[in-house]
């Protein structure tokens, strides 16, 4: 086959695939239609620890390939990727930097793959006769080598991307799972299943920071998919786990024999990974997976942890809350002010300070512990997520609910999905674990800062009112409620707001409030109210739509939870 045909051949073979084991095996077919080889690699370069690692042979024991590393600089493959250069050698046995390979060798020729000025790996043949190879071998392979560098770049390009994009959606299942489990031994020890269909680990703990913060104590450990206790527990910023937490870093140990932090626990482990798990910046814990295998995690392995450890802690949070309100409810007649204390916490502090709106927030609940909830969840600016709900029920049972339901909305924000994506998200999320008798109500509204858009999505909440130039206007708003139903979807209105225009959303203990003779406040009179203080700040808004409600109602039982939150634009 002259030059020209086989460019001409190599060029059709790369530009058929993507896939970087059929790639490998056609070029190597190529190659051996113009040099009669018996034995053949491409070993491709780890760049961050300088070694030559087997991805493609023909002729080599199972075993060598598996287990030899390459570094640059030893051995022909070695001296090739080092010095840029092919490198002919026609009698091995004189040759000093050689590895033996395969018994009876005696020449043997590597062309180094260089794309974009960067060595990616070496194609080596070899074969049992001396001098086998020529100069004329070694330029026609240094002549398509950099085409073949190119395809395979290309082809481990997609093959990340391909990863990548199962990885994600695998990610957004496991979380969307996590977040159904509320008892929190079940839940470590689905999420020990779960990191098995991302990463391969052979031993694996979760330890949990102790009620002190200065020690780490194992809760959940696995090793070669065995459960076992493990009674040992860490100080905060010793060894590799300790480390991870004090530091709130990942820690990667390639080789913990090497590493003086490691603590040596499992005599069996050469590698380890410890990502810590932190929710609202403070460290809660730490995963940990350990391998027996030197260098086994990567820097994948080490952005894939860090993207589930932010779902993991918002779980584990989420199932510890679960069981303190389980808790709290056994002992709800002598302990109600707890109840609440713990209900205040799941609302927001204040309300986002924004450049282009005035936010405010007012929640009165009807008995020590309430259904009603609201809550601004963090988007990416000038974007706000406002949820007003209201969850069927009073009491304990209703602040529990409003507490999986904050759990699972704070749980979906990092996707910052739509608010009818929120919605649709949520219902699906409680249809897996129903409750008898439980459902929730919300609003959601998607605040644009800089465009000054609104987009609402109701499931049965009193719909929201948009007050444009003192005219107060119902938003055509409405849906089934949360958790009743599966086979249903959210719509969302979108509204282009001006200059002093107002948003007000607010739960039916408003709407609802009733006076002696049984009359209720209703949406009439509420839009009143709005129209008439729409010159005033957003606080001052929710301040005269209570004050109007309770005078309304004076001297009659307030029965229903009340909440109101206002936008107005600046």
């Amino acid at each position: 086959m002259d030059v020209e045909s086989l460019l001409v051949e190599v060029a059709d073979v790369l530009n058929t695939t993507l896939d970087l084991d059929t790639l490998l095996q056609r070029v190597a077919e190529v190659v051996k239609r113009v040099i009669d080889y018996e034995i053949f690699s491409i070993l491709l370069l780890n760049e961050r620890a300088q070694e030559l690692r087997f991805r493609f042979q023909i002729g080599y024991e199972p075993d060598f390939v598996a287990k030899t590393r390459v570094k640059v600089g030893e051995g022909v493959t070695g001296r090739a990727v080092k010095e840029r250069q092919p490198v002919l050698v026609n009698d091995v046995t004189k040759e000093r930097h050689y590895i033996e390979a395969v018994p009876r060798v005696r020449s043997e020729l590597a062309v180094p793959l260089i794309t974009k000025n960067r060595v990616i790996g070496v194609i080596d043949i070899e074969a049992p006769q001396p001098g086998y190879f020529k100069e004329e071998h070694a330029r026609l392979l240094m002549l398509i080598a950099s085409r073949i560098a190119v395809s395979i770049e290309n082809a481990r390009l997609y093959s990340r991307v391909v990863r990548q994009a199962g990885t994600l959606a695998l990610l957004n299942e496991i979380s969307r799972e996590l977040t159904s489990i509320l008892n929190l031994d079940q839940l470590l020890k689905r999420v020990g299943d779960l990191l098995l269909k991302l990463i391969d680990y052979q031993m694996f703990s979760i330890l949990l920071l102790d009620e002190t913060r200065q020690k780490l104590a194992h809760r959940f450990s696995v090793r070669f998919k065995e459960s076992i206790q493990l009674k040992h527990d860490i100080p905060l910023g010793q060894g590799l786990v300790g480390t991870a937490a004090a530091q709130k870093k990942v820690v990667l140990a390639a080789d913990v024999t090497r590493d003086p932090r490691y603590i040596k626990l499992n005599p069996e482990t050469r590698s380890e990974l410890c990502v810590p798990l932190i929710y609202k910046d403070q460290v809660i814990g730490v995963l940990d997976l350990e391998h027996t295998r030197r260098g086994y995690f990567t820097e994948d392995h080490v952005r894939t942890m860090n993207t589930l450890a932010a779902q993991i802690a918002i779980a584990i949070e989420n199932a510890r809350l679960y069981e303190r309100l389980t808790r709290e409810e056994q002992r709800l007649e002598r302990d109600l002010s707890m109840a609440r204390e713990v209900q205040h916490h799941l609302l927001p502090p204040s309300c986002p300070v924004l450049p282009g709106a005035d936010l405010a927030a007012r929640f009165n609940p009807a008995t020590a512990i309430g259904g009603d909830m609201y809550d601004f969840l963090e988007y990416k600016s000038p974007r706000t997520f406002i949820v007003v709900g209201d969850v069927s029920g009073k009491g304990a049972p209703a602040a529990l609910y409003a507490a999986l339901v904050s759990g699972i909305l704070r749980s979906m924000a990092p996707g910052e999905p739509t608010p009818a994506q929120m919605q649709n998200a949520v219902n699906h999320s409680l249809n897996k674990r129903r409750l008898a008798a439980q459902f929730v109500v919300l609003t959601c509204a998607l605040w644009d800062d800089e465009k000054r858009i609104m987009r609402v999505s109701n499931s049965g909440l009193p719909r929201p009112i948009y007050c444009h130039e003192g005219h107060a206007h119902m938003i055509e708003a409405a849906g089934l409620p949360l958790g009743m139903f599966e086979d249903v979807t959210y719509d969302e209105i979108t509204i282009k707001a001006s200059s002093g225009d107002v948003f007000v959303f607010f739960s039916d203990g408003i709407v609802d409030a009733s006076n002696l003779h049984d009359e209720q406040f209703g949406r009439v009179r509420i839009e009143k109210t709005i129209s008439k203080h729409s010159d005033q700040s957003a606080q001052q808004i929710v301040d005269a739509l209570f004050e109007a409600a309770n005078k309304f109602s004076e001297g009659a039982p307030v029965f229903d939870d009340q909440t109101v939150v206002v936008l107005k634009v600046k």
